[in-house]
């Protein structure tokens, strides 16, 4: 008789094992540390994104017991805790969006990570999307730029946010048309 395969653990049970042994977390931190840090980096810039992302893990290596499977998974309930971080930023949003909107795209990014990060940031946004992004309110930047920078779905974007499904599209649909209304060729949003 053969053994079964092994198959790696799921998230949620990383996360109930890192309650009894912390150093498990680390599993979890590497499976979603890159998505994280994309997505932050796009709201906020690529050197607020490391404080963002470690304070992101740190919140949820405290509260790792309190993680209810039943709610959702795992991924949904990290890009909470960097959106919930990045509504304390703001004002540092906004602020990059109406810099990014005047200065326009940096034709050389530094290095190599710096090029990938920029490509898929909003550093590459180009002025008109990124003054329509700094106008949109938090409630729909937020659905917008989790769809396109964390490329959630809208049911995990409803369970990040805490919102109804229908919300989510709601949302995004308004924000769609407000950001093509505002771009110069009424191009596809995201």
């Amino acid at each position: 008789m053969t053994a079964p395969p092994d198959t790696a653990p799921t998230d949620a049970e990383l996360l109930a094992a890192s309650v009894r042994d912390g150093d498990r977390f680390t599993a979890v931190y590497d499976r979603h540390y890159d998505d994280i840090h994309r997505y932050v980096a796009g709201r906020l810039g690529p050197q607020t994104a490391d404080d963002i992302v470690a304070e992101t893990f740190l919140a949820a290596f405290h509260s790792r017991a309190a993680f209810d499977p039943s709610r959702g998974s795992v991924r949904p309930w990290l890009f909470g805790i960097a959106t919930n971080l990045i509504a304390q930023h703001r004002r540092t949003e906004t602020r990059r969006y109406q810099a990014l909107a005047q200065l326009g795209v940096d034709p050389h990014p530094g290095g190599h990570d710096d090029r990938v990060a920029a490509s898929v940031s909003a550093e590459r946004l180009q002025p008109s999307l990124a003054r329509a992004l700094a106008a949109l309110s938090r409630k729909d930047r937020d659905v917008v730029l989790l769809k396109a920078l964390a490329q959630l779905t809208h049911e995990e974007i409803a369970d990040v946010l805490g919102i109804p499904y229908g919300t989510v599209g709601s949302r995004l649909n308004r924000a769609r048309k407000k950001l093509r209304a505002a771009l110069p060729d009424h191009t596809e949003g995201p």
